[in-house]
């Protein structure tokens, strides 16, 4: 599914804001919207991003297609509850929270590897960014429901020896901008 007219105006000024930060790399889910997001940064001189397939979204196995409102009605899963039934693996021929966290984690691990110090952005779905969340705050993935992440937005986490510090949660350039 392609962005629409209002992602790609997101995009634009994600993008314009964006455009003063130092990035020492950019990894990105291989996904068309995170690509299209992605592209109005590349055209701007960022550094070129490294494709990493770990970082797609959660596969919704039967749900996949369907909003949250016809998820309700076929399985009789309310919206709320999209995080405990991914994490009891209880998404019908879904990814179960195990492999979901397995695969996230592998991603972050080899970035973090790669980039011991330095800034490293990630452009991904909200289901990863929730995930990277879990795991660099040692919370469980349910949890991360408390977190609104909307689309084309910024959350910031800065990697500490005793801990990892979130700076920034959800920050939304484009949202006074954009109707």
């Amino acid at each position: 599914m392609n962005l629409s007219a209002r992602g790609r105006a997101q995009a634009e000024i994600l993008a314009g804001c964006l455009r003063g930060k130092t990035f020492n790399a950019i990894y990105a889910s291989p996904m068309k919207r995170v690509q299209q997001t992605l592209a109005p940064l590349l055209k701007n001189g960022a550094p070129a991003q490294t494709i990493l397939p770990g970082l797609c979204e959660v596969d919704f196995g039967d749900w996949t297609g369907f909003n949250w409102e016809e998820v309700r009605k076929k399985f009789g899963v309310h919206p709320y509850d999209w995080l405990d039934e991914i994490e009891l693996g209880a998404v019908p021929n879904g990814e179960t929270g195990v492999q979901f966290r397995a695969r996230v984690e592998s991603c972050l691990f080899e970035i973090i590897r790669r980039h011991p110090v330095g800034t490293a952005a990630i452009f991904c779905h909200g289901g990863v960014i929730r995930m990277l969340l879990a795991i660099l705050l040692e919370l469980p993935l349910p949890k991360t429901n408390s977190f609104e992440i909307e689309y084309a937005s910024v959350t910031q986490v800065v990697l500490h020896p005793h801990l990892n510090e979130i700076e920034l949660l959800n920050f939304t350039p484009w949202r006074d901008l954009v109707a």
